[in-house]
């Protein structure tokens, strides 16, 4: 599986995902239910999620301005916990707009641009086709993470197990 059919996949994920979110209390999404210094809640987990995404893209490999410049209440919020307040629209309405970004970014990449190196840091060197792996998988854990926290909560998650978008090629 390539890079873009690979995103291509956490797309449709993620509107399954969404679409529950949506349903979901604003008080279950808001909940401490983590012990973390930087995620507590599912909403924390949302706009972790979405601004690693933005953040690898524009600060480390496209070395431009983030989407969440576009988005000051979310760029002030820091990485900290504190998105509980957030209505999740705003915080959708972020991640939509990262993946537009993103979308846009895929339909330009080669295979030789996928060879490049980046850098992250002077010691640290990769290629961009393992950083890209590196975000989508990101993406896979934490929202792995949401549905397991909304099973705490009685809530049914989407089944977003790759198989459930994989194509059927039964003649």
């Amino acid at each position: 599986m390539k890079i873009p059919e690979l995103y291509a996949y956490l797309v449709r994920a993620r509107r399954d995902l969404w679409a529950t979110l949506e349903t979901v209390p604003d008080e279950v999404l808001s909940r401490k239910m983590l012990d973390g210094d930087r995620m507590q809640s599912i909403k924390d987990l949302i706009a972790h999620t979405a601004g690693v995404e933005d953040g690898w893209l524009h600060y480390t490999i496209l070395q431009d301005t983030p989407v969440e410049d576009s988005f000051p209440a979310i760029k002030n919020a820091g990485s900290g916990p504190a998105y509980a307040n957030f209505p999740l629209a705003d915080l959708l309405d972020y991640w939509r707009a990262v993946e537009a970004s993103t979308l846009s970014y895929l339909t330009t990449l080669t295979d030789t641009d996928l060879e490049r190196v980046i850098e992250d840091t002077p010691e640290e060197h990769f290629k961009l086709d393992g950083l890209l792996w590196h975000v989508m998988l990101h993406e896979v854990r934490h929202t792995a993470q949401i549905a397991a926290l909304l099973r705490t909560q009685g809530i049914k998650p989407p089944s977003m197990d790759l198989l459930f978008y994989l194509p059927n090629l039964k003649a």
